[in-house]
């Protein structure tokens, strides 16, 4: 199983592909393409990513001790950025997540590439999955 240092390294290896800001950014659209959608029951104010630029809701479950991710974004950048992250992030322990700095993600040299608002949504995001890590860690999952 991947750990979150591996994911972010796979990651920082494909940017580092790309001469551009554009390049980087068409490859954050098309990791995009393979965004899943969530059902509608799951969509509600528990799941909504407040903060976050467009409308997205992320779902945290704990599962053998692992925090599970499924997320749903409405804007092309929002799917793109919540696949990348939800590879990162999804199916890995509490303690794990909750020992990662988010800082970290800025080794990608993809965060200076979003707007503020963007960036905002990215911290959003961070603060909803290192809560659900929280919980998970609490129940002791």
């Amino acid at each position: 199983m991947e750990t979150i240092e591996e994911a972010l390294q796979r990651y920082k290896e494909d940017f580092e592909l790309f001469a551009t800001p554009n390049e980087k950014m068409e490859y954050i659209f098309d990791l995009g393409k393979k965004h899943t959608t969530l059902p509608e029951e799951e969509k509600n104010d528990e799941t909504f990513i407040v903060g976050c630029a467009s409308p997205a809701w992320l779902v945290g479950e704990c599962k053998d001790g692992r925090l599970i991710l499924r997320g749903e974004g409405t804007s092309e950048m929002a799917k793109g950025m919540l696949t990348l992250l939800l590879d990162i992030f999804g199916n890995k322990t509490a303690d794990e997540i909750l020992a990662f700095d988010p800082k970290r993600l800025g080794e990608l040299g993809i965060v200076e590439l979003l707007s503020p608002v963007r960036q905002q949504s990215l911290e959003a995001f961070l603060k909803k999955v290192y809560s659900y890590a929280q919980q998970c860690k609490e129940q002791g999952l």
